[in-house]
């Protein structure tokens, strides 16, 4: 009785701590991105520079806002 205890308790323990783990890390990865954005204006300039586009203030902020709406889902 003392042996199934144990090997329950231990697998009960491996799951939490991978269910934890899991949740913990997409929490610390959803938290670095809003600090550290992989997309900055001069990123989005520098994309539309390449494609042979000069584009204004506004078309930057349109694209910004574009990405900040599609990150909060």
């Amino acid at each position: 009785m003392h042996l199934a205890l144990a090997i329950f308790l231990i697998v009960l323990g491996i799951l939490l701590g991978a269910v934890g783990g899991f949740f913990l890390a997409q929490r610390m990865m959803k938290k670095h991105l809003q600090e550290n954005p992989p997309i900055t204006e001069d990123v989005i300039v520098t994309m539309m520079s390449q494609m042979g586009r000069k584009p204004s203030q506004k078309q930057v902020n349109q694209v910004m806002k574009q990405i900040n709406q599609n990150m909060g889902k």
